[in-house]
């Protein structure tokens, strides 16, 4: 057994990446069930109520080993979730979006193990409170800065390379091939989020399903947002955008995400998703996902 199963205390070294659009209980449970890591994403839940019932609906359906997503920077309320999470049982927790020394000694303290997730191989030489990195390449979906980003085919390497704990590889991955990539580059194991996003349990709308399994190679772009970006997938709006060489980066609103990949209207804010949607074909139960991966 690694020394990732041993923390997470699952079967498969597969994580949940956590998406705050999808933050279901029964898909977070679903897959736990399958013998990966279900990831409860409470980065912008400050309701400390909501997230002990989000936790309590997932001990309902499945009593395999789950965990939650903190945002350190994004949310007040991250010490009392941590209680409440230490309280349930849940023993471990990721964490993204700022310095893990801010949240770290709390952690240690309620017992609990952390994995945190960067974007670079400096930001995870600082993670030294940490009990293993998730590292996310640049063809990851979600939130991405502004500066030079490296693929995980550099990235996972040179951070096995410069740290002491396990490596987790988030980004590209989708199917066999991709998983056992990331265990020949030095990972441990692999965190999934667009693959289960267009899963058969993922709430997700039909309509964001189906651009992730419509998307081309090289069909999904860098949005600016300001001092960020997003990666999302490439509509008649955005490649007007992208083609007509201006800066559009106020003519998205970030606030405006989830109704729009809710409805279906991705002129008013496309759809996000990694690169990896290139290599997915059909919807699938997650199940068989965590199948295809492994076998």
């Amino acid at each position: 057994m690694t020394q990732l199963l041993e923390i997470l205390g699952c079967q498969y070294p597969i994580i949940q990446g956590p998406i705050g659009q999808l933050n279901d209980p029964k898909m977070v449970a679903a897959v736990s069930e399958a013998g990966a890591f279900g990831v409860l994403a409470l980065g912008f839940i400050t309701d400390t109520e909501k997230v002990r019932q989000m936790v309590n609906e997932v001990k309902e359906l499945t009593d395999k080993p789950f965990g939650a997503n903190l945002m350190i920077a994004m949310n007040p309320n991250n010490e009392a979730i941590l209680e409440i999470l230490a309280e349930a049982g849940v023993k471990v927790v990721t964490t993204s979006a700022g310095s893990p020394k801010k949240i770290y000694p709390k952690i240690k303290e309620l017992g609990l193990k952390g994995l945190h997730v960067t974007l670079t191989a400096q930001l995870a030489a600082k993670a030294t409170d940490a009990d293993g990195i998730i590292v996310s390449g640049m063809e990851s979906g979600g939130l991405r800065t502004n500066r030079p980003e490296s693929t995980n085919l550099i990235l996972v390497p040179v951070v096995c390379d410069m740290v002491d704990v396990p490596v987790v590889a988030a980004g590209g991955i989708a199917d066999r091939r991709g998983y056992q990539a990331a265990l020949a580059l030095g990972a441990q194991g692999v965190q999934i989020g667009t693959a289960f996003l267009a899963s058969e349990e993922s709430p997700a709308s039909k309509a964001w399903k189906e651009a992730i399994v419509g998307c081309p190679e090289a069909g999904t772009a860098l949005l600016p947002l300001g001092r960020m970006t997003m990666r999302t997938i490439i509509n008649p709006k955005l490649e007007e955008l992208m083609a007509s060489s201006k800066d559009f980066s106020q003519e998205y609103n970030l606030g405006d995400a989830y109704q729009a990949w809710s409805t279906g209207d991705f002129d008013r804010f496309p759809a996000g998703a990694g690169q990896i949607s290139a290599l997915i074909k059909d919807i699938r139960p997650i199940k068989d996902i965590i199948e295809g991966m492994i076998s």
